[in-house]
């Protein structure tokens, strides 16, 4: 399963790199300035509680890592149950990964989020057109990818989405 949203989301990804580079963006803008340190007061009492192992130690993190954890719980709590359990195997399948296929993954994830929305908008889309697909639809294609070369996944992806239903 990890496996195989991996090779998706490395052919969604490659397929908006190929477009990006036929449209480079525009330069990137200057970068926000780091957020400020959060007072551990500022957070609801449901975070206090979530985050009550950092408490002791919430002064000494960096804001941005102050955040991040605002953020994140904040998130947590806004979760119905059966999100909270999705993300709770998801966060066990990214620790049985290894940290080598973990780092492939923030880098994909960097990739993308480094897109303009548009492209990121219609990688979104592709994953789940892929997603939609019969389960021998996709392995196929899987298939099809591993064995292709990279000059012919670049030709693969120019000529359109990878993901396409087909038709039956």
């Amino acid at each position: 399963m990890i496996r195989a949203s991996i090779i998706c989301a490395g052919i969604c990804v490659a397929a908006a790199n190929v477009a990006n580079a036929q449209n480079p963006p525009s330069p990137a803008p200057i970068e926000a300035p780091s957020p400020a340190p959060r007072a551990w007061q500022s957070l609801s009492a449901g975070q206090q509680h979530l985050l009550h192992s950092y408490q002791d130690k919430w002064n000494t993190l960096p804001p941005d890592r102050q955040q991040a954890l605002a953020k994140g719980s904040q998130r947590w709590l806004s979760m119905t149950p059966e999100q909270r359990t999705g993300a709770q195997q998801r966060f066990q399948q990214w620790r049985s990964m290894p940290p080598e296929q973990r780092q492939v993954l923030r880098q994909r994830w960097q990739q993308f989020k480094s897109l303009p929305p548009e492209q990121q908008q219609r990688v979104r889309e592709s994953y789940q057109r892929f997603r939609q697909m019969p389960p021998e639809r996709r392995s196929e294609l899987r298939r099809q990818w591993r064995q292709m070369s990279p000059e012919q996944r670049r030709t693969f992806i120019q000529r359109g989405p990878a993901v396409r239903p087909r038709s039956h």
